[in-house]
C-alpha cells in the first residue's frame, strides 16, 4: 500500500478591499450577476464573472428549473456562453460569488469537472475566487486545487 497525502495553498481575504482593482472589480461583477440569478427553490444565489485573454468580462447567474436537474449553475453558465462566444481566449480569471450565506462555499462538482475541461484545454490554469455574502474571498491558483483525482481526456483512450 502507498499513502499520499494531496495539499493545496490558496489564499483567504477577510475583505475584497485586499484584493486588486481587477479582482475587485470581476468580485462587483459576480455579485451583480447573483441578483440576477433565478433561484426560487432554493434560494441559493449565486454569480459568476469571468475575466477572458482578449479583455473582455463576462458574467451568467445560476437557473433553477421546477424540474431540478434542468438547472443550471452560475459557473457553467457563464463558461458555455464564453466558450460558445470567445472559443479562442484564453479563461484567465473566474469570480464566484454567494449572495445567501456567510459560509465558505465552492463550486459543485459538477462545475469542477467543466472547469478543470476549459482549464486543460487552454493549457493553462484558470484562477478561482470564491466569495461569500461576508465579504469573504477564498483565491486558488488553478481549477486542478478544486478536484484532484479528476476525469480528464486521457482516461478515454
Amino acid at each position: 500500500m502507498e499513502k499520499k497525502t494531496y495539499q493545496f495553498e490558496y489564499q483567504k481575504y477577510n475583505n475584497p478591499n485586499e484584493l486588486s482593482e481587477e479582482n475587485q472589480n470581476l468580485i462587483d461583477l459576480s455579485k451583480k450577476a447573483a441578483e440576477k440569478a433565478y433561484a426560487p427553490y432554493s434560494k441559493f444565489r449565486v454569480g459568476a464573472a469571468i475575466l477572458l485573454e482578449n479583455g473582455e468580462i463576462l458574467s451568467g447567474s445560476n437557473q433553477e428549473n421546477a424540474s431540478y436537474p434542468v438547472g443550471i449553475c452560475a459557473e457553467r453558465t457563464l463558461l458555455s456562453y464564453a466558450h460558445a462566444n470567445f472559443p479562442e481566449s484564453k479563461k484567465l480569471k473566474l469570480a464566484i460569488s454567494v449572495l445567501d450565506t456567510s459560509k465558505d462555499v465552492s463550486p459543485c462538482g459538477l462545475c469542477r469537472q467543466t472547469l478543470l475541461e476549459y482549464e486543460s484545454l487552454q493549457g493553462q490554469p484558470i484562477e478561482i475566487m470564491l466569495h461569500n455574502m461576508s465579504g469573504t474571498v477564498i483565491v486558488l491558483p488553478s481549477a486542478s486545487s478544486l478536484l484532484p483525482l479528476h476525469f480528464n481526456n486521457d482516461m478515454l483512450t
